[in-house]
């Protein structure tokens, strides 16, 4: 690649749980160590479906749910392509880039498993969302009546909301990705007597960190290849939230959670 050919500066987006920024913004820094190009991580308020900056295609790198992104290149192809999602080191991710949707209950309440949530108040963080949403549709599949196994559903707008109203018994349970819970759990420790999970969904593969097109692809590859090969720094980062290291994927990778989405389509919860 030819110097001139190289940016100044990189706008990366994060589309995902906050209590994950920090580990993003590691990533971000060491990037730029690595590639000495100015990188700007920011947290979108936007979902990314309706973000004018992604639509503008102004993003050059999205940290961003594997959903939405299989739905927007659906409809706007060749803008974005995947380069790597975390592994995580917990022996139930089996080594590989997948997470899981856990199904967390009040510990005081009688629920013990999934059958026992039939006339219940669910909630869930956006109705885009796979963990919180898609995967608990196709669930609910398996139901004799999925459109009403719910008393009431409420959207609560993230995954940090919807733990916490179910601790307040503002809902009964909630659809929680399993890394969030995790990372959320060792931030608050003390949480952790208030919750009991008593239905794992998936597991899906892992969201990634998606590139734009519109970057030279030699640069691309410097950043697969930099994100392959952590240095010590950023493995220190990594063991704090517990990633083993980065996989390569490619985008046909989330086309599951797009048919599951498909699939849903008969069903309402809201």
């Amino acid at each position: 690649m030819q110097k001139n050919n190289i940016p100044k500066n990189l706008q990366i987006t994060s589309y995902l749980s906050p209590n994950w920024f920090e580990f993003y913004q590691a990533i971000a820094t060491y990037l730029s160590r690595c590639l000495q190009i100015d990188l700007h991580l920011q947290q979108s308020a936007y979902d990314p479906l309706v973000d004018p900056l992604l639509l503008q295609d102004q993003i050059d790198l999205a940290f961003i749910c594997g959903l939405p992104l299989i739905r927007y290149s659906q409809t706007v192809p060749h803008q974005w392509q995947t380069l790597v999602a975390p592994v995580m080191q917990s022996s139930r991710y089996n080594n590989r880039p997948i997470y899981y949707a856990d199904v967390i209950v009040n510990t005081q309440s009688d629920i013990n498993k999934f059958t026992d949530l039939v006339g219940k108040v669910f909630c869930y963080n956006d109705p885009g969302s796979n963990s919180g949403y898609n995967l608990l549709c196709q669930r609910l599949t398996q139901e004799k009546n999925p459109q009403n196994f719910f008393s009431k559903t409420l959207q609560s707008g993230s995954h940090q909301h919807s733990i916490r109203w179910v601790i307040e018994g503002l809902a009964d349970c909630a659809a929680i990705d399993s890394v969030v819970l995790e990372q959320e759990l060792k931030d608050f420790p003390e949480i952790s007597q208030y919750l009991r999970v008593v239905e794992v969904l998936g597991p899906s593969p892992m969201p990634p960190l998606a590139v734009a097109q519109h970057l030279d692809i030699s640069l691309t590859q410097q950043i697969q290849l930099a994100l392959l090969q952590p240095d010590e720094q950023l493995q220190r980062v990594m063991q704090q939230f517990g990633v083993r290291r980065f996989a390569p994927v490619q985008l046909e990778d989330y086309e599951i959670l797009n048919q599951i989405y498909r699939d849903r389509s008969f069903l309402t919860l809201s």
